[in-house]
């Protein structure tokens, strides 16, 4: 029988979000994160039918952006993030200012209200006039779709935004009436396009002329040369010295013996920048919390490549700057040097004998908690666990140093400062690892801030191992008011819960750790445990660090808490 035009037309067509799902997963994305909603339900709906996504139901938008972004990070693929709009999306946009600062792939799909009463602020339900400037604010940019035909471009354009260097946060809004309209369904949709900075290759010659002159040269590797691990190492094996920032530990391998790693501010630090002759800083914004607030003196000359031309020279002054891509621009470095570049062996040496005197340094300043550090240490280096880690003394004392990772992508931490982000933040790193366990270190006050994330972990039967540093305060404020506030006390002593009975009333299995020679055997039964378990550590009955955390000094930036 042959089928009426209109009947042909009919099955050529599907609502946007059909489409929208459809596309995502074209372009790769297996899993996605959010809160379902009035305002988002054909998109989800969309994802339910055609089930090639997992869409994990978080119990906030904060959460469910923090997923995405460790789910990023630790995937190295694009995370998604899907809200409502108004409110749900301003939820988001805290832990959407941490994805900006780290510079993590994720699209955030978030919804409109009708088209016809789109920025007129005429109050309805869930609107925001100005949605998109609060979206602005803390993406790498914004799009929305106004009509079903344009859905599949623009997403795509979208994803490409996102994913292309120097990558970032992308906002999307649909309104939810164009979500149910219907679009031609495309013949063939691929994924996005994602596009590289390659530096010209006359500048690649100039910065191989700078290293080919330098006897102690070193690179500084950021966050944004993790995809240059392979082009970083051989540089190593050839002869460069390397140290990092927290974001960029692991791209050469924690135990090469001329890896600094994240000990730049020490005094032997400072020492070896004196004395290097060649300094290049690779995907490093050079944070102030990591430099002294840029008063750490870097090495002269000082080379920086960054695949975003506008951070050339905007915290140190250069002396050159490659505008490109870092894996790109370090391979061009590869193919015009020598195998064996002619350094200095004993500037060599010295590196690891900085190392070496930073740990045994740091080691000094943990007391009882040296047992606690060495347990992560061994355990996450040699079991290639991803490590994730909130903001609390313990990860800014041992944990963005002292404990290896064994893969770059394997280092999840709050890059801008802010507390609670580290419960929902290893479930998305969980989601991207599967295969293993994550370890995650949180403080008592950070878990309060996203404690229905400890449910949706459950849910998931994520394998996580959270480990809760429990000292029932805000404790480097402490610290801080107790060295720069004559000890006046205030707003950091907090009223903690039962976390055994919590974890009992979510099934989840916990261990009260209150002796540190303790923490190794319970943290083994941690990590054999079948899904998430909870491990947590009783500071007050442990007892204090051998020297008191206060943060940065007085007047710097530091955000710890």
């Amino acid at each position: 029988m042959a089928i009426d035009p209109t009947q042909k037309q009919a099955l050529s067509e599907e609502p946007v979000g059909d489409l929208v799902a459809r596309t995502l997963a074209e372009a790769g994305v297996t899993h996605a994160f959010g809160v379902i909603s009035i305002h988002n339900m054909p998109i989800l709906d969309a994802i339910l039918r055609q089930g090639r996504i997992r869409f994990v139901p978080a119990r906030g938008e904060a959460g469910a952006m923090n997923m995405a972004d460790a789910f990023a990070r630790v995937s190295g693929t694009l995370g998604v993030c899907i809200t409502s709009t108004g409110t749900a999306a301003g939820n988001a946009c805290g832990s959407q200012v941490e994805a900006l600062t780290a510079g993590s792939p994720v699209l955030h799909i978030t919804s409109q209200i009708d088209t016809p009463w789109m920025d007129r602020d005429r109050a309805a339900i869930h609107d925001v006039p100005r949605q998109p400037d609060m979206l602005k604010a803390v993406s790498k940019s914004i799009f929305r779709i106004w009509e079903a035909r344009g859905a599949v471009p623009t997403l795509q354009a979208a994803m490409s935004c996102a994913l292309s260097a120097p990558s970032g946060p992308v906002s999307l809004e649909i309104p939810v009436d164009v979500q149910r309209m219907t679009a031609p369904t495309p013949a063939r949709i691929t994924a996005p396009a994602v596009a590289q900075v390659a530096a010209r290759p006359e500048a690649i010659d100039a910065l191989a002329d700078y290293v080919r002159s330098a006897r102690r040269p070193m690179l500084w590797l950021g966050g944004g040369s993790r995809a240059a691990s392979h082009e970083a190492t051989a540089l190593a094996e050839r002869g460069l010295c390397i140290v990092t920032s927290t974001n960029g530990r692991a791209v050469v391998p924690e135990t090469h013996p001329r890896n600094l790693g994240a000990f730049n501010m020490t005094p032997a630090a400072q020492a070896l920048f004196d004395a290097c002759d060649l300094m290049i800083v690779v995907g490093s914004r050079l944070r102030g919390n990591e430099t002294r607030n840029n008063m750490l003196r870097l090495g002269k000359p000082l080379v920086q490549i960054d695949a975003d031309a506008s951070q050339g020279g905007r915290n140190y002054p250069v002396d050159f700057f490659v505008h490109g891509d870092a894996r790109l621009a370090l391979a061009g470095l590869l193919e015009r040097l020598p195998d064996r570049l002619d350094v200095d062996a004993e500037f060599g040496a010295s590196v690891l004998a900085a190392r070496h005197a930073g740990e045994e340094s740091l080691r000094a300043t943990l007391g009882p908690y040296r047992a606690v550090a060495d347990a992560m240490r061994e355990r996450v280096l040699a079991q290639a666990l991803p490590f994730v880690r909130d903001v609390t003394i313990s990860n800014s004392t041992f944990g963005n140093r002292y404990v290896l990772l064994a893969e770059p992508r394997f280092g999840v931490h709050a890059l801008g400062g802010g507390i609670g982000q580290g419960a929902a933040m290893a479930l998305g790193a969980a989601m991207a690892a599967p295969d293993r366990r994550t370890l995650a270190m949180i403080g008592d006050g950070g878990a309060m801030l996203n404690l229905g994330e400890f449910a949706t972990a459950m849910d998931q039967q994520a394998p996580i191992t959270f480990v809760i540093m429990n000292d029932r305060a805000y404790g480097v404020i402490s610290n801080i008011q107790d060295a720069q506030y004559e000890g006046r006390r205030a707003y950091c002593r907090l009223t903690t819960p039962d976390f055994g009975l919590f974890a009992q009333s979510i099934g989840m299995p916990h261990e009260r750790v209150q002796r540190a020679e303790d923490f190794a055997t319970a943290l083994d039964r941690g990590l054999a445990t079948h899904g998430p378990c909870m491990i947590e550590v009783d500071m007050n009955a442990i007892g204090p660090f051998a020297q008191a955390f206060g943060g940065p000094p007085a007047g710097a930036a530091g955000g710890a808490r």
